[in-house]
């Protein structure tokens, strides 16, 4: 038995149509130091929103794939009179869309089935301390696609912020200058002083810490900016 300090709030609603997945959640509670008489269990939505107006449960373990509907509506159905109750999703759904709309609803953790009954007790455990437990491989999962999204984004970020640091008019001169023209020709084409654009053009090599035409341009096309 994982009998330590752990205090253990009661009473606990299980929310799982399986029968064989019934009683192996009722050994892992038992085993963890609950009492058999502490644990409810429904079926169904309808019969798990009956149960917690009569009992209010301070503990839920959640199935997504119900009957009547997702494990979610619920969650969220929990969440609505207590925000602090604890709830754990014990599921067969390994997706990170499962994942993140059941953390979405307000689950605390969320653990897959497969997993045995010590992983799953802990998980449980975890969620009574008040931590909120990630089955490993959906941990996995979702890291690698924070991942993804952060080498997209590192990728794409030099040419956006060059892109915000120069102005419109700047972005024109630059692709008048990649053509060849003056300064003097590119005054006359916007109708700008001499003066004015070669002012400008100092700021772009500023911006792109470079000091001649040929090496803004090079740079320019480096970045993207330039075709």
């Amino acid at each position: 038995m994982l009998q330590s300090e752990l205090s253990f709030p009661v009473p606990v609603l299980v929310v799982e149509d399986e029968p064989l997945m019934q009683a192996r959640l009722k050994e892992i509670l038992e085993f963890i130091g609950y009492q058999s008489e502490d644990i409810i269990f429904a079926q169904t939505l309808q019969q798990a929103e009956e149960l917690f107006k009569q009992h209010s449960a301070s503990l839920a373990l959640i199935d997504l794939g119900l009957p009547d509907g997702s494990g979610n509506e619920f969650i969220r159905y929990l969440k609505q009179f207590d925000a602090s109750i604890g709830i754990l999703v014990i599921s067969a759904w390994s997706t990170e869309d499962a994942i993140f709309e059941a953390l979405k609803s307000g689950a605390t953790g969320y653990v897959l089935k497969e997993r045995d009954d010590l992983e799953v007790a802990m998980a449980i455990r975890s969620v009574l301390r008040g931590g909120a437990p990630i089955d490993p491989f959906m941990a996995q999962k979702i890291l690698k696609q924070l991942d993804l999204e952060e080498k997209k984004a590192c990728e794409d970020s030099p040419q956006q912020a060059i892109t915000k640091i120069l102005t419109n008019r700047e972005q024109q001169i630059l692709e008048l200058v990649a053509t060849g023209l003056s300064n003097k020709e590119i005054a006359d084409h916007i109708n700008l002083s001499r003066y004015t654009v070669e002012s400008h053009i100092k700021h772009i090599y500023r911006k792109l810490a470079v000091c001649t035409r040929t090496k803004a341009v090079d740079t320019a096309r480096n970045l993207g900016l330039l075709d």
